[in-house]
């Protein structure tokens, strides 16, 4: 029989991508200047020039054949030694060559542990509000995705509330920061206060909980804020990181995950992880793309356009109004919508062909997500739509 829960996922479908698809279809009627689209987070600024330098050199010095060939399922020996030797020189942690894996993105990553750790009757739990597919993965693996509320003014860490929403079967804790969809940053003093919770619970109830440190967005942070390197202050901790964002590659699909060699269990998590993602197919990542991206760890694309977006977006939206929790990094904008549902005010919004992401699928009803990777001009231009719905829902001051 076909799986039934894989069934009803299909049938779901994604949310983002059918708004996104509307948009697309409404550009070819009304023109793509009249179409305002805050869906997808797909970066708008060009890569930095490492990028290119590096694709130059390499594909000067080396031959197709080598250039081009199967790389290693886990990746090439001297990228797994290069990121390594970043993270160690960046963050202290003594990472080894053999404990990293290259990945096709942390989508890969989540994936793979959520399977791991999910299949043998663990629990995935994640803090409010989350990327959807954190709960695609719990429920393809195991008995679906506890969630935990934030707090609801700065969805930061609740520590009471954490301790009363863990359970003895939670195995593995998403954290995710900067957040999609929020684009705050976990603070330390909550992180530290979350560690040091994680630990009792481990000794009360005799069993490992491992953080899966979810990080596309590590590098998109503004304002000199902190963004604190998990594995530092909690060693059951697998990072995952992705350079889709950071240096403007989403489409070519390269990340990699590292375990810490005092990770518990580290032999059995590493050999279960690496079979999970061959058992998806996800092997022998791009060999051009995997040695670009090891050249540019640390950089970023120039980011000051998102901060000058952020700005522009968070500050116009709050002056008319609206209420929105204020996002330290990544380039997304959660909004409290004026009216309860939030699928309706995207209904709403759309009629103005002003498209942006209930906050329902995100775990976190009464908000919309706003993606502002996206030209100044489109924000300059959906403003005075915002602005007539804030007018037409009594908000605007």
């Amino acid at each position: 029989m076909i799986d039934q829960k894989l069934v009803k996922a299909g049938q779901s479908g994604n949310i983002i991508r059918e708004i996104a698809e509307y948009g697309a279809k409404q550009a070819k009627i009304v023109g793509e200047d009249n179409v305002y689209n805050f869906t997808i987070g797909s970066p708008s600024i060009n890569p930095p020039d490492c990028v290119f330098e590096t694709m130059e050199k390499l594909t000067a010095s080396m031959s197709p054949a080598k250039l081009y060939t199967y790389a290693p399922a886990i990746g090439f020996p001297e990228v797994r030694e290069k990121t390594a030797e970043y993270l160690r020189n960046t963050f202290g942690v003594p990472y080894r060559a053999q404990d990293v894996v290259v990945t096709c993105g942390t989508s890969t990553c989540l994936a793979a542990l959520t399977k791991v750790f999910l299949s043998g009757g663990g629990r995935a739990m994640t803090f409010t509000p989350y990327f959807m597919d954190y709960k695609y993965y719990a429920d393809s693996h195991g008995e679906g995705l506890i969630e935990c509320p934030t707090n609801p003014d700065t969805f930061q860490i609740d520590l009471d509330v954490t301790e009363k929403t863990l359970t003895s079967d939670t195995m593995m804790l998403i954290l995710n920061s900067p957040n999609n969809p929020s684009g705050v940053v976990l603070k330390r003093e909550g992180l530290e206060g979350l560690a040091k919770l994680l630990e009792k619970k481990q000794i009360e109830y005799g069993h490992p909980i491992y953080i899966v440190a979810d990080e596309p967005y590590r590098d998109l942070v503004y304002d000199g804020q902190e963004v604190v390197f998990l594995p530092t202050i909690y060693k059951n901790t697998i990072y995952c990181y992705s350079f889709s964002k950071n240096i403007s590659l989403p489409g070519e699909r390269i990340g990699f995950m590292a375990f810490p060699p005092e990770l518990d269990d580290y032999s059995d998590i590493y050999s279960a992880a690496i079979a999970a993602i061959r058992s998806f197919g996800y092997i022998c990542v791009s060999s051009l793309w995997q040695r670009i991206c090891v050249e540019c760890l640390g950089a970023t694309s120039d980011i000051s356009i998102y901060k000058s977006n952020r700005d522009l977006l968070y500050g116009s939206l709050t002056e008319m109004g609206y209420q929105c929790v204020y996002p330290d990094g990544a380039f997304y904008l959660f909004m409290k919508t004026p009216e309860p549902d939030a699928e309706a005010f995207c209904r709403r919004a759309m009629k103005e062909n002003l498209l942006v992401v209930p906050g329902d699928s995100f775990g976190t009803p009464g908000y919309v997500r706003i993606a502002y990777c996206v030209s100044p001009d489109v924000i300059k231009r959906a403003l005075p739509v915002f602005k007539k719905l804030a007018e037409e829902y009594g908000i605007n001051k």
